[in-house]
């Protein structure tokens, strides 16, 4: 019995109008899952629907069917520059009909004869092929950064005592050009943990939209509630500061951060394993033996793909990163000294502790109860006065400081 082939045309046609599937297939007498075939491998090779060229069911087969290296075009006919498209699809709200109408236009003012769209669609997916990409790119370039604790630490040894401490890896990467950043830190706390992005974004050079951590508790606080985490006060607080959005993975979630959690593998073997047999006697001893192999390692050529994460990281994905914040973030430590002599009450502070306090004060509607706590001392010394120039906010805490104990003062004077 001889096989009716569908009407691949008609099908690509009532697909185009919006018709559901099941419809479709009543429509040209075949089976649902032929035309979600049809439908799905003309999307994936950018054939559309089109009624001027006529294009018959046999060429429609073996453009959906045949393999894109099987395509054959005119030698008189010019090849789009696949490397621009790359580059170009990767910019926001650029597609492949975009690029091609621009493409037809340059042929036309050379006077050569341009590709079809289908055609055109082809080449681009033979070149995603060989640079071993999806139809659907999954990771943008500097859209996220993907940061975690490597799982094995390195081990320093105390030059006096001799005991061994651990060093804990922190790990930083760029899902789309896999480019890493790896430091070592003494522990694990919340000092370290915001030190080390400080370091990451001062490495890549710009900052992420997004930065996705792990559930640590230095970057979230769950109360009790795993799928609406809140974030830690000084983690948002940076996150401010460099103007990106932090989206915590969930628990139990590695896969909302595979790269990150891809690189701890690779950064336990490459750096960790390889540092195995050397021994180090200070943490800056440990780093600078760390950025060589870091340096090694981000300069590795891909299996799969052109090129080695370096090279991506400074031709693709560096130029949209966003830019660097004047000044680097620093973790604010509030400090509150009392010291008493005889009738005398003392409280030292430093001046930019005082004025992120105010800051924060204000944030959070507790302004007055704060700056009525700086006007109770005696005798209030403020450290590092004015070594940089406040801005207009700040002037106004320090005239109201000035203001409130001058008149603390006087009433003090009058009991």
């Amino acid at each position: 019995m001889t096989r009716i082939r569908p009407n691949y045309s008609e099908i690509l046609r009532l697909g185009a109008m919006g018709l559901t599937q099941q419809d479709i297939a009543v429509s040209v007498g075949a089976s649902k899952k032929t035309v979600n075939k049809i439908l799905r491998l003309a999307k994936e090779r950018g054939i559309e629907w089109c009624s001027d060229p006529p294009v018959t069911n046999d060429q429609l087969a073996e453009q959906l069917f045949n393999k894109p290296q099987q395509l054959r075009v005119s030698s008189t006919r010019q090849l789009p520059d696949l490397s621009y498209i790359h580059k170009e699809l990767m910019r926001k709200s650029v597609n492949r009909k975009l690029l091609w109408r621009e493409y037809v236009e340059r042929c036309r003012l050379g006077n050569v004869e341009p590709l079809m769209y289908s055609q055109f669609c082809f080449y681009i997916q033979q070149d995603e092929e060989r640079r071993r990409a999806t139809m659907r790119i999954h990771h943008k370039p500097a859209e996220r950064i993907e940061v975690d604790w490597a799982g094995d630490p390195a081990c320093i040894i105390d030059p006096v005592t001799g005991e061994t401490v651990k060093a804990w890896l922190f790990v930083g990467t760029l899902p789309y050009s896999q480019y890493t950043f790896v430091k070592a830190f003494t522990d694990q706390k919340q000092k370290a943990w915001l030190q080390a992005h400080v370091d990451m974004y001062r490495y890549f050079g710009g900052v992420s939209k997004i930065l996705v951590p792990d559930n640590c508790k230095t970057a979230v606080v769950h109360n009790n509630n795993w799928y609406t985490p809140k974030l830690n006060t000084s983690y948002h607080e940076l996150a401010a500061h460099y103007g990106t959005a932090i989206i915590p993975a969930m628990v139990r979630t590695p896969k909302d951060k595979p790269s990150a959690e891809g690189n701890v593998r690779h950064v336990s073997t490459w750096i960790t394993a390889a540092l195995r047999n050397q021994q180090f006697f200070s943490l800056s001893e440990l780093n600078e033996s760390i950025a060589e192999k870091l340096e090694a390692y981000n300069h590795r050529k891909f299996q799969k793909r052109d090129g080695s994460p370096y090279k991506v990281f400074i031709e693709e994905e560096q130029p949209y990163l966003l830019s660097l914040p004047a000044f680097p973030f620093e973790l604010a430590e509030w400090r509150t000294a009392t010291v008493q002599y005889s009738d005398i009450k003392t409280r030292f502070v430093r001046m930019p502790d005082f004025l992120i306090e105010m800051e924060v004060a204000r944030r959070d509607g507790s302004y007055d109860k704060v700056m009525k706590n700086y006007t109770q001392p005696s005798l209030l010394i403020l450290d590092e006065w004015l070594l940089e120039k406040p801005n207009d906010s700040e002037c106004h805490d320090i005239q109201t400081l000035i203001s409130m104990r001058e008149v603390y003062g006087l009433k003090s004077q009058d009991a």
